[in-house]
C-alpha cells in the first residue's frame, strides 16, 4: 500500500467548511448594505487564505477554498449559467426536522456558460497553495432534481430534452474552462443520483410527472458530457450525498438501487460515497467498482463534532476492503461541513480534528 500522488488522495475532504464568524459577519453587513463588494472580498480573501494555511498543517493533500464566497453548495453556480436566475420558492425544501431558505433556481433563457465568477475563485485558491486546488461544483442534476420542479419557460424549452442538452454543453464549457484556468481537480456534488436511493423521494418525482427509473440514466449522460472535453491529466470526482443542511439530512436508502450506474455509466475517476451510517447500506454495492476508479469513504461524520474512534474506521475500512481492493480506497468525512452557509452544528476545532484525524489514519492504513 501506498499514499497516492495524484487525486483522489488517500486523505482527502469533500469540500466546504465551517464559515468563520468574521465572515458571516461580513457577508451580513453586505447584505444590508453596509459594506461594498470590495470590502466583503477583502474579507473573504483574507478568510480563505486563512483556511487554505489550515489545510495544509493538517496534512490534507487537496485543498478548497471552503466554499467561503458561496451561499449554497449548489445555486451560486447554477445562477451563474447562461439562462438561468435566482427563484423565490414560496417554501424552502424540506430537511429532517426544518427547511432550507426558499430560494431556487428558475430557467428563463437558453443554458449556457459565458464565463463563471467561480473561475476567478479558483484562481485565487491555486495561487495561495502549493497543494492540489480543488474546485466543487454542483453536478448538472442539481439545476432539475429538488422534489418541486423548477420553473422552466415553455417557451424556451417546450421539450425538456432540449433543455437537457443545452445543460450538457453548458457543463462541458464550464468543465473545460476550469481546466484552461489550470484546475486538475474538480469535484462534482451529486444529490440527486444518491436521493434515488430514497423510495420516498422517488414518489415524489413520480407524483409531479417524472419517471426514477429514467432520471439516474439521464443525469449519468449530463456527467459523462460535462467532463467529455477534459485534458487527459485532470481528475474528475463525483460526491455522493443524501443531503446537509445544519446537520440534518433529506433521504436515506443504500447505493444497490443506483449502483449499475455508478459504477458502469458514469466516467468519473473517483466517488465520494457518504457511509457515516446506516442511512447509506452497506459496502456490497462496492463490488462493481471498476479496477481504474476510486472510492473515497465517507465514514467520518461531518453532521456531529463527536471524534470517531480509529480503532471503529479501521474496522470499517476493512469490512469495506472486502468488497473493493484496499488499494483502490481512500478515506474522507461523508460530505462538507456547510454546504449551506449557516453550516452544520459543530465547532471549527472539532472540524480540524476531524480532518487531522483522517489524515493520521490514512497514513496507519496506507503508510
Amino acid at each position: 500500500m501506498s499514499q497516492r500522488s495524484k487525486p483522489p488522495f488517500r486523505a482527502d475532504h469533500v469540500g466546504s467548511l465551517l464559515r468563520p464568524a468574521a465572515l458571516k459577519e461580513a457577508r451580513a453587513k453586505f447584505a444590508k448594505g453596509e459594506i461594498d463588494a470590495a470590502a466583503l472580498k477583502a474579507v473573504e480573501d483574507r478568510e480563505i487564505e486563512r483556511v487554505i494555511k489550515k489545510q495544509e498543517e493538517v496534512g490534507l493533500k487537496s485543498v478548497t477554498d471552503g466554499e467561503f464566497r458561496r451561499s449554497w453548495w449548489h445555486l451560486d453556480f447554477l445562477w451563474g449559467l447562461d439562462g438561468a436566475e435566482k427563484h423565490v420558492m414560496d417554501s424552502g425544501v424540506a430537511f429532517a426536522g426544518m427547511a432550507t431558505r426558499n430560494e431556487g433556481v428558475k430557467v428563463t433563457g437558453k443554458l449556457g456558460f459565458s464565463g463563471h465568477p467561480m473561475l476567478e475563485h479558483f484562481k485565487f485558491v491555486a495561487a495561495h497553495t502549493k497543494q492540489t486546488a480543488k474546485i466543487t461544483i454542483p453536478a448538472p442534476s442539481a439545476i432539475y432534481g429538488r422534489p418541486v420542479r423548477p420553473p422552466i419557460d415553455a417557451g424556451i424549452y417546450p421539450q425538456l430534452d432540449a433543455m437537457f442538452e443545452d445543460l450538457g454543453q453548458a457543463y462541458r464549457k464550464a468543465v473545460r474552462a476550469f481546466a484552461d484556468a489550470g484546475c486538475r481537480y474538480l469535484q462534482l456534488d451529486e444529490v440527486f443520483i444518491a436521493m434515488l436511493c430514497d423510495d420516498k423521494y422517488r414518489a415524489q418525482m413520480t407524483a409531479r410527472g417524472d419517471d426514477p427509473e429514467k432520471l439516474g440514466a439521464l443525469y449519468a449522460d449530463l456527467i459523462n458530457v460535462a467532463m467529455s472535453d477534459i485534458p487527459s491529466d485532470m481528475t474528475i470526482t463525483m460526491h455522493m450525498c443524501r443531503g446537509n443542511h445544519k446537520s440534518t439530512f433529506m433521504g436515506a436508502g443504500g447505493y444497490a438501487a443506483v449502483q449499475e450506474i455508478l459504477f458502469n455509466k458514469i466516467n468519473v475517476h473517483g466517488f465520494f460515497m457518504e457511509y457515516d451510517d446506516a442511512r447509506a447500506g452497506g459496502f456490497e454495492p462496492l463490488r462493481l467498482l471498476p479496477k481504474d476508479k476510486s472510492v473515497v469513504l465517507g465514514l467520518v461524520t461531518s453532521k456531529s463534532g463527536k471524534l470517531e474512534s480509529k480503532d471503529e474506521l479501521k474496522r470499517r475500512i476493512d469490512e469495506a476492503s472486502k468488497f473493493a481492493p484496499l488499494e483502490q480506497l481512500c478515506l474522507s468525512p461523508q460530505c462538507g461541513f456547510a454546504s449551506t452557509e449557516e453550516g452544520n452544528i459543530l465547532a471549527e476545532d472539532e472540524q480540524w480534528a476531524k480532518l487531522r484525524m483522517i489524515v493520521e489514519l490514512a497514513e496507519e492504513v496506507w503508510g
